[in-house]
């Protein structure tokens, strides 16, 4: 397996840009208010004592200008883990260089090494050139399955 040397792990001082690129991404997705990730707690999801996040970084020129957050899920169908990925997003002076589809073969790299048997993610329905260039990788989206959410006040009833 090739690795491309502008992926890496994320490291502890990476989170300050990470968070940075997740707001960069709510804002480039029309929900910059919903997001309200801060260092803390991603310092405490990647790096605490039991960490259930896992994040590769792209960096150019000693930068960070990407990142992939994921996490891993798991297929009763399948008996296995897989990848889920949570956020994909690159700078946008960035996009083109070939650092998105470096991520996610960082990812498919991670699925191969453990055995684990998907790679999964949402697109927004709008996002046209992240499902083209999904679509450009092969990826298949999976019409036929609609994502629920539970959040706040919702949430928090059939909770109590």
């Amino acid at each position: 397996m090739q690795t491309d040397e502008r992926i890496r792990r994320a490291r502890p001082d990476d989170v300050p840009a990470i968070v940075d690129l997740v707001h960069a991404l709510a804002e480039y997705e029309r929900a910059p208010l919903e997001c309200r990730l801060t260092a803390g707690q991603l310092q405490t999801a990647l790096f605490g004592t039991a960490p259930a996040v896992f994040c590769h970084v792209a960096e150019t020129g000693g930068e960070v200008v990407g990142c992939a957050i994921w996490f891993l899920n798991f297929s009763t169908w399948r008996g296995v883990h897989g990848i889920y990925l949570e956020d994909l997003f690159i700078h946008p002076t960035q996009r083109g260089s070939g650092l998105g589809k470096a991520l996610l073969t960082a990812l498919a790299q991670e699925c191969v090494r453990n055995n684990y048997e998907r790679l999964e993610w949402s697109v927004l329905d709008w996002n046209t050139p992240a499902i083209d260039f999904y679509k450009s990788l092969a990826a298949h989206p999976q019409n036929e399955w609609t994502t629920y959410r539970l959040t706040d006040k919702p949430l928090t009833e059939l909770g109590s």
